[in-house]
């Protein structure tokens, strides 16, 4: 699993580039054996700001800022 695999499954920038993905949404599609590695990925790509959580529903959420 890489940062790319979770890239893309939150967005396709030629069907939906401002698609918004839950954590559990993410967790779900990728597999909840790989939480940890998720989190520590998720987290890296924020702080670079290649995605941004948001809040959907209550719910963590993230959303592709650039590619």
């Amino acid at each position: 699993m890489k940062k790319i695999d979770i890239l893309n499954f939150i967005t396709s920038f030629r069907k939906a580039p401002n698609d918004i993905k839950t954590h559990g949404e993410i967790l779900a599609h990728l597999g909840a054996t790989h939480e940890p590695a998720i989190n520590q990925m998720l987290e890296e790509l924020k702080q670079t700001r290649v995605v941004k959580e948001v809040e959907q529903n209550g719910e963590r959420a993230f959303q592709v800022m650039t590619k």
